[in-house]
């Protein structure tokens, strides 16, 4: 009982600094706004153009804002003020949904100012979380690191895929769009007026190019040499793309046709199912951010990534509700508890000056892969079985585990640069 009560407060560690609280506030309550804007951008482009192209067509746009932007998100975090990016963010996000809500309440919004602002949204995430990123580091110790993952960790499936999207359909069924509209703005524009409350820290003010670099493009440059140099970080991400490539598509495309082809009520059952893999994530991130960092770092993150994908193959072989709610937690846990073990190693053992690129590298690889993997997933399940597909996609990540623990020379970085604190 004493180890758990001190194991929960190591993960409450950075709730004692000020900043951290105000910054913890601001994306939990942004978290929640986009949350409900995932329901009410749906429904709003239905009232406008009851169209599944039309649909599609707006929500690319948050993705394709994120894909733009990524890159030069972290230029601009390693060159400018993280405070100021993350207030700006915050402000202009708020403004786009302030419109938005204003044109929906009026009857006067059309199809391409919702699309304009999905896009917004993405963008701004783009410039915002490496500057999030980057600026924990300088407000918290590094042994707090982890423990700030794992509750920003555990925010993101709570309130971005449970609290914020429930609340969303509630309020959308309830009246129309235009009202939760509002509350996405006022979500925004609470985080914005709370960033204005974070410290001004001497060594973030105002444009600091790195030394050596004269342009923008020259910064890019400079971090992909770094991961190209740096064979943990590099394999990492070779790693981080290929499960992206693998596990999304089945996830997000083929498993509402599993549901509906083994249960009467598929809509709820999948529902269920995603609410489970959301939960383990989030008690994934909240129990690793709990403990100390492994001694062992970059083995068990990748051993976290790679064997938790062996339940997949549960969910192609059996036709059991509960062994696909156990298995889809399970999955959702250890990749909660990666995420958070490689938030905190980009924050520890990248350079101060480089962590703005790297994450937002990082960021691009994710996303540039995860619209394939869906692409593709599809076409797919017309020459191999569904089922056969999630086995295959249980089976391969843990063998590219391996070879990434291998080829990224782990264990040589882990005894190197130890971190178990």
């Amino acid at each position: 009982m004493t180890k758990k009560k001190l194991n929960l407060a190591r993960s409450l560690q950075p709730l004692a600094t000020r900043d951290y609280r105000l910054l913890f506030a601001a994306v939990g309550i942004e978290v929640f706004g986009t949350g409900v804007w995932t329901i009410v951008m749906v429904f709003q482009v239905l009232a406008i153009d009851d169209s599944p192209l039309a649909l599609s067509a707006v929500a690319t746009g948050m993705s394709l804002g994120l894909f733009v932007f990524s890159i030069f998100g972290g230029v601009v975090a390693d060159r400018y003020s993280k405070r100021t990016i993350i207030i700006t963010v915050q402000g202009c996000t708020a403004a786009v949904m302030t419109v938005i809500a204003v044109l929906s309440l009026t009857g006067t919004i059309q199809l391409w100012q919702v699309a304009v602002a999905s896009f917004a949204m993405g963008a701004g995430s783009a410039f915002f979380f490496p500057a999030y990123s980057a600026y924990l580091p300088h407000i918290l110790p590094a042994e707090q690191l982890l423990a700030a993952n794992g509750l920003e960790g555990a925010l993101r499936p709570s309130l971005g895929q449970g609290l914020g999207p429930a609340v969303g359909g509630l309020v959308v069924g309830a009246f129309f769009p235009g009202v939760g509209a509002v509350i996405v703005a006022a979500s925004y524009t609470i985080a914005f007026v709370i960033t204005l409350f974070l410290s001004r820290l001497p060594e973030m003010s105002g444009p600091s190019a790195p030394e050596g670099a004269t342009s923008a493009w020259g910064d890019l440059r400079e971090g992909v040499k770094y991961v190209l140099n740096t064979r943990w970080l590099l394999w990492t991400l070779v790693f981080g793309a290929s499960l992206a490539l693998i596990i999304q598509g089945p996830i997000e495309v083929l498993l509402p046709f599993l549901t509906r082809e083994r249960f009467a009520d598929p809509e709820a059952t999948f529902g269920f199912l995603l609410a489970s893999y959301g939960i383990g994530g989030a008690i994934g991130s909240l129990v690793v951010s709990s403990l100390r960092l492994p001694r062992r770092y970059l083995t068990f993150m990748l051993a976290c990534w790679g064997g938790g994908t062996l339940p997949l193959i549960a969910i192609g072989v059996s036709n059991s509700f509960v062994v696909m709610l156990v298995a889809l937690f399970v999955v959702g846990a250890t990749t909660g508890a990666g995420v958070v073990i490689w938030g905190t190693l980009l924050q520890r053992l990248v350079p101060m000056e480089m962590i703005g690129r790297v994450a937002s590298l990082d960021f691009f690889v994710s996303i540039a892969f995860m619209p394939v993997s869906i692409a593709i997933a599809g076409p797919l399940s017309l020459l191999v079985p569904i089922p056969v597909i999630f086995v295959i996609a249980g089976v391969v990540p843990p063998l590219l585990a391996v070879i990434a623990i291998a080829a990224g020379r782990m264990p040589k970085t882990e005894l190197a640069r130890p971190l178990d604190t």
